[in-house]
């Protein structure tokens, strides 16, 4: 009987504390002190503590943290988190309508404060917390469940039984972000440049506890399925969230363009009075059930916009111009400013992009200049300030290339200049860094500083050098700051990347114009490597997404004699060079679905495994949910063998998994 008094008692405790907790965090207006909550959360920990039988995934006593990672797992977005484009000004936001009303005619807008925070999203099994991650790229983020679970205006366990996915934006208040640098600047450590760039360092810790203590807060702005609550638009959505114990940031329900216009400059008016900061206004069709209709680009739905505010603008002054070599040979003038503080981020350089940049501006060094963030981002120089110019002088371009000093040229029709020398040093690192980069090669452990080291050491002076540095491993290990694990780690990162598909090489070639979706499309037109060095320009216009300037650029690339050579040397070294993504050959055990691996596999590694897996059609994700197709248990599966078997989910042992890949 004494048990389940305890039982009973840890429920009620539970019940009242997380019903604090919402007063509190969302609904800002509390009905207990701050010592008798404490007192009820002490009495929790110390019952859970006790009868550890009786605590569960939703206890409030999470939130304390307490939980240590020893990395972040990656987590595939079953719905990818898009960005929005944006608009700037009134011209934008009615252009913004034109194409909507062009579409599906007339329609209604919600309109919402933009937080400037770090996006995430949360989901839900049967009103449960299940899991929590990070954007990322918009396809792959982090689990961050370990981390969200402390932030108290996040429901652990919803008012009703909801299965789903919502997303929003988990943010620092100004008040806690001016307590939180008052204090470190106590303790002598470095202050945070903002709340965003705080808020993002605390969500990526691995020892929950310390993003326990830094008071983080999350609005929800959207629901990937509004029909799971019943709602067939964004304001409708909203609210059914905000009953099931969200907090959330309820839209203003706008019926025209000048009404939109209206709503996002009263949020503009008011962007300093907010809790939180802001960056803008998000401008939404309001009927979700258009959407498909009004569509989608690759990279942002054109049924949403996000109305960015004025940049602010500081003045400073031009110290010097620099000139930098990209990957290309392409040189781009860099002003050198007098460091100064925007938008909470300290800004000492600014692109001036090329010559016709800096005679349009007439920019001079030693001149005073109104410097902005172009997006709140990028800095950029707005204006000269002519009243205060003595007697500066004109700009002189650089003639030579400041890495290797052979001549610049300017192709006919282009604003910008190029080193002439295919061996230029600069040229050689930054090819080699865009090369191992995540979205070209992929190669873990080969960074800017690291390729930057081994050039200079003479180890590295091309791509293919890169296939050779196992041979020197006895040397690299010897090399000040490389220890034998990172070295080894390296090398293997090196040799798997071989077998990278087509795509990938392409991209990281750095070939003129030849962005990641060209090389997609290419490597699966033309399957290897050696079919694309003897394509013409016929055959690669006949792609889809492959227009002139990619084509007259593929050609003339393989037309190289020294980047054929250097193409037939990384085959001799070992790249396959082959498309390995799924064509018309569809394979139905993993096409279209979603997979989990847990536990270890004793004829495969996790990466060869989920490699192998994509290949066929599949997706590799972290965590176990309601779109989970398969869940792979290997040896010592846990508890998302658990969670798999309670939701019904299919489950393979590895010799399920081998059969089906070798089918």
């Amino acid at each position: 009987m004494i048990f389940l008094d305890v039982k009973k008692r840890i429920e009620q405790l539970k019940e009242r504390i997380n019903r604090y907790d919402y007063e509190y965090h969302v609904l800002d207006n509390p009905s207990i002190s701050d010592v008798d909550y404490d007192q009820l959360l002490h009495t929790l920990i110390e019952l859970e503590r006790n009868h550890p039988e009786y605590a569960t995934d939703d206890s409030p006593t999470r939130r304390v943290g307490g939980t240590v990672l020893d990395g972040f797992e990656k987590y595939e977005h079953t719905i990818p988190m898009l960005s929005l484009s944006n608009a700037f000004n009134e011209e934008d936001l009615r252009a913004f309508n034109q194409r909507i009303v062009k579409i599906v005619g007339h329609v209604d807008y919600a309109v919402e404060q933009k937080v400037d925070g770090l996006a995430a999203t949360l989901h839900y099994e049967k009103g449960k917390l299940l899991t929590a991650a990070t954007r990322g790229d918009g396809s792959v983020g982090e689990d961050i469940t370990h981390n969200v679970v402390t932030i108290k205006s996040v429901p652990l366990r919803l008012r009703e039984p909801f299965t789903g996915e919502v997303r929003g934006e988990i943010y620092m208040p100004k008040a806690a972000f001016a307590a939180l640098n008052a204090a470190r600047e106590s303790r002598g450590e470095p202050r945070f440049k903002n709340p965003r760039n705080a808020a993002a360092g605390s969500i990526r810790q691995l020892d929950s506890k310390v993003a326990a203590k830094r008071t983080l807060d999350m609005l929800i702005y959207s629901i990937t399925d509004v029909k799971s609550v019943e709602a067939q638009s964004q304001t409708e959505a909203m609210k059914a969230l905000e009953k099931l114990g969200f907090k959330v940031s309820l839209p203003m329900h706008c019926t025209t363009i000048d009404d939109v216009i209206n709503a996002v400059l009263s949020i503009e008016s008011k962007r300093h009075d907010y809790p939180f900061d802001i960056d803008g206004a998000v401008v939404k069709v309001n009927d979700t059930t258009l959407y498909d209709k009004i569509g989608y680009t690759a990279k942002s739905p054109k049924w949403a916009i996000a109305y960015k505010f004025k940049a602010e603008e500081v003045i400073t002054r031009v110290e010097d111009v620099i000139f930098q070599v990209g990957r290309t040979g392409q040189i781009t003038p860099v002003a050198v400013l007098t460091p100064v503080d925007i938008q909470g981020s300290t800004v000492s350089r600014a692109t001036l992009h090329n010559e016709d940049y800096i005679v349009s501006k007439d920019i001079r060094v030693g001149d005073d200049v109104i410097v902005k963030k172009a997006g709140d981002i990028i800095p950029e120089v707005v204006s000269v300030i002519k009243e205060r110019r003595t007697d500066q002088q004109p700009l002189i371009m650089a003639k030579n290339c400041p890495a290797c000093d052979s001549p610049l040229k300017r192709e006919q029709g282009e604003a910008d200049l190029y080193c002439s020398n295919d061996t230029c040093s600069a040229k050689q690192i930054e090819t080699m860094i865009h090369f191992v980069s995540r979205k070209a090669m992929n190669i873990d452990g080969v960074g800017e500083r690291v390729i930057e080291h081994f050039f200079n050491e003479g180890l590295l002076q091309s791509i293919p050098d890169l296939y050779r540095l196992k041979a020197h491993r006895d040397t690299l290990i010897k090399r000040a700051g490389f220890g034998e694990k990172s070295i080894d780690k390296m090398l293997k990162h090196i040799e798997k990347s071989k077998s990278n598909s087509l795509e990938q090489l392409l991209f990281g070639l750095g070939i003129r114009h030849v962005g990641e979706k060209a090389s997609k499309t290419i490597a699966k037109a033309f399957k290897t490597i050696d079919n694309v060095k003897t394509a013409t320009q016929e055959d690669l216009l006949d792609l889809p997404d492959v227009g002139d300037k990619i084509a007259k650029s593929v050609v003339e690339y393989f037309q190289n004699r020294e980047k054929r050579t250097m193409i037939d040397d990384l085959l001799a070294l070992g790249i396959e060079g082959k498309y390995t993504g799924l064509d018309e050959t569809h394979d139905t055990n993993f096409e279209g679905k979603t997979f989990v691996l847990t536990g270890t596999l004793s004829t495969l590694s996790r990466s060869e495994a989920s490699e192998r897996i994509e290949a066929r059609g599949g997706k590799v994700s972290s965590s176990v949910s309601s779109q989970t197709s398969v869940l792979i248990a290997g040896e010592k599966a846990g508890s998302k063998l658990q969670k798999a078997n309670n939701l019904g989910i299919t489950v393979w042992d590895e010799k399920t998994l081998r059969d089906k890949l070798n089918q």
